[in-house]
C-alpha cells in the first residue's frame, strides 16, 4: 500500500490552479483562502465502488490536495453499470489502483494514497488517522460501524452514503460534544436478513451518483469550514419517487458510544461479510 503524504502547507496558489479552480474561488464561501484550505486538506474514502466513484472524483476536481483510498476488491465486468470510476479496460485490476490513476489523469496535483485492504479492527486506526474527513461508501454494516466508531473516537468527521435499489441515504457526523454519533440513530448493525445489499437486491445506477455527490458536498463543506446540517440528519432518497425525505438526529444520553458512560472505547473486528461495494 502507498501511505499517505505530508500535508501542503499555505494557501499559495499555482497560477495554473488559480484558473482551474476559478468557478470555486469566486464563490465568497470559498475565495482563495477556502480553496487553499482544500489544498491543505486531505480525506479517506472508503470504498471505490459505486457510492465512492463521484466523491472521488469531485474531491480531486474540486482541488483536494490528499485522497486515500481503501478497498480491497478488483474491478469486475458488472461493476461497471454504476461505478463510474473504472472503465472496461480496468477490469481484473485492483479497484485502488484504478482509482487512484483516474484521479491522477483529471487532477495530477492532487497526492493519491491506496490501500489495497479490508478494513478490520487491526488498521482502521492506522488508515484514519491523519486525514481531515473520512467518507465511508462501504458494502455492509460491519465495516459501517467499525469506521463510524472509529472516527468518533478519533474524532474525525465523516460523511457516509449507502445506496440500495432505488434508494439512497446519507448522514454527517461531527465527533463533538452535543451532536449525536451514528449509533444514536441504530445503535447496532441490522441482522443478516435486513441487511440489504445491491449484489441481491439489485441497485439503480444514478442512484449511487446522486449520494456521492452529496457526499461529496457535504466533506467539501466539512473542510472549508462550512456548517453541515447532515451532522443532525438522514438523508432519505427515494429515486422513483423523486423525493428527499429527512428525518431529524438527537443525540441519546444512554447511547454506547457518545453517551454519558460509553461502553464502546476502541473500535471492535468486523465481520466478513461481503457485497458489491454498491
Amino acid at each position: 500500500m502507498d501511505a499517505p503524504g505530508p500535508k501542503r502547507k499555505g494557501a499559495d496558489l499555482r497560477e495554473e490552479e488559480i484558473v482551474r479552480y476559478s468557478r470555486s474561488i469566486i464563490l465568497p464561501e470559498v475565495g482563495i483562502e477556502g480553496q487553499g484550505r482544500l489544498r491543505s486538506s486531505g480525506a479517506l474514502v472508503v470504498g471505490a465502488g459505486g457510492v465512492g466513484s463521484a466523491p472521488l472524483l469531485y474531491l480531486a476536481a474540486a482541488g483536494l490536495g490528499r485522497i486515500g483510498i481503501a478497498d480491497p476488491d478488483t474491478v469486475e465486468i458488472s461493476n461497471l453499470q454504476r461505478q463510474i470510476v473504472h472503465s472496461a479496460a480496468d477490469a481484473g485490476r485492483a479497484k485502488v489502483e484504478s482509482a487512484a490513476d483516474r484521479i491522477r489523469s483529471l487532477n495530477p496535483w492532487c497526492d493519491v494514497a491506496t490501500f489495497r485492504e479490508r478494513v478490520v479492527a487491526s488498521n482502521v486506526r492506522a488508515l484514519l488517522r491523519g486525514y481531515d474527513v473520512v467518507l465511508d461508501g462501504s458494502d455492509n454494516f460491519p465495516t459501517r460501524y467499525l469506521v463510524a466508531d472509529c472516527c468518533w473516537l478519533e474524532r474525525i468527521p465523516l460523511v457516509s452514503a449507502s445506496a440500495v435499489r432505488f434508494h439512497g441515504q446519507l448522514f454527517a457526523v461531527t465527533p463533538a460534544e452535543g451532536f449525536p454519533c451514528h449509533r444514536c440513530l441504530l445503535p447496532e448493525p441490522p441482522s443478516g436478513d435486513a441487511a440489504e445489499s445491491c449484489r441481491r437486491s439489485g441497485v439503480f445506477p444514478p442512484v449511487v451518483g446522486v449520494m456521492g455527490a452529496l457526499q461529496a458536498a457535504e466533506a467539501l463543506k466539512i473542510l472549508l469550514g462550512l456548517p453541515s446540517q447532515a451532522a443532525r440528519r438522514l438523508i432519505d432518497y427515494d429515486a422513483l419517487r423523486c423525493e428527499f425525505s429527512v428525518l431529524e438526529r438527537r443525540r441519546d444520553p444512554s447511547c454506547p458510544l457518545c453517551g454519558a458512560e460509553p461502553t464502546i472505547t476502541a473500535p471492535g473486528a468486523p465481520s466478513a461479510a461481503k457485497g458489491c461495494g454498491s
